[in-house]
């Protein structure tokens, strides 16, 4: 019950974050349209936009730009580059005293630091432990992942058929790999596959 609560509330999550995503980006796309249409007045600087009116508004695009691929990338590196913008057009647009415009670039320094030292570039995944005596189609239809199969099989089915093709020796942590998931045993019972591990990447 649990995992099929889950499921569903995942499916949700995913449903809310690429909705918001579209009516951001509905909306920056209406600004942007806006904004061109605007650039006649250029010539004349007291009418809208001017130079820092329209700095000022590319900036706050570019960071809903940025805010979008965050919503459905889920990679730090999104989270990198939404932070970077925002401290930029912090230092650019605000013109606050040279105090606040250091630390300023002390932070982007340190943003920068942070990716090159500490990010590790790593594929997400999502691991769910399911009985052995699941029902392959079952398996599929919660997690979105197409284990191949025929009639009724079980993930213990399957295993063993993988396992026995590849030699690989049966026990707790014994993996076998498809495209952009594997199966993983998670746990043994007198001998026998009793857990198994579905690991589906999410990017």
């Amino acid at each position: 019950m649990k995992k099929y609560a889950t499921a569903f509330l995942r499916k949700v999550s995913v449903f809310l974050e690429m909705f918001i995503s579209l009516m951001l980006a509905v909306g920056i796309t209406l600004l942007a349209i806006k904004l061109a249409f605007s650039l006649r007045n250029i010539p004349y600087l007291d009418i809208y936009p001017n130079y820092e009116d329209l700095l000022e508004t590319c900036f706050n695009l570019i960071i809903g730009v940025e805010l979008i691929r965050m919503l459905y990338q889920h990679r730090p590196s999104t989270v990198f580059e939404v932070l970077l913008f925002a401290i930029a057009r912090q230092i650019i647009i605000d013109h606050a005293n040279p105090l606040n415009s250091l630390i300023g670039v002390i932070a982007i320094a340190i943003l920068f630091a942070t990716r090159k030292f500490l990010f590790s570039e790593f594929e997400e995944s999502e691991k769910v432990i399911f009985r052995a005596t699941s029902k392959v189609r079952h398996v599929n239809s919660i997690i979105h992942v197409h284990i191949p199969y025929h009639d009724e099989q079980t993930l213990l089915d399957v295993l063993k058929e993988r396992f026995a093709q590849e030699k690989t020796d049966v026990g707790v942590g014994a993996c076998t790999y498809y495209d952009n998931f594997g199966l993983r045993v998670a746990k043994m019972h007198n001998g026998e596959i009793s857990r198994v591990e579905v690991i589906r990447s999410i990017h």
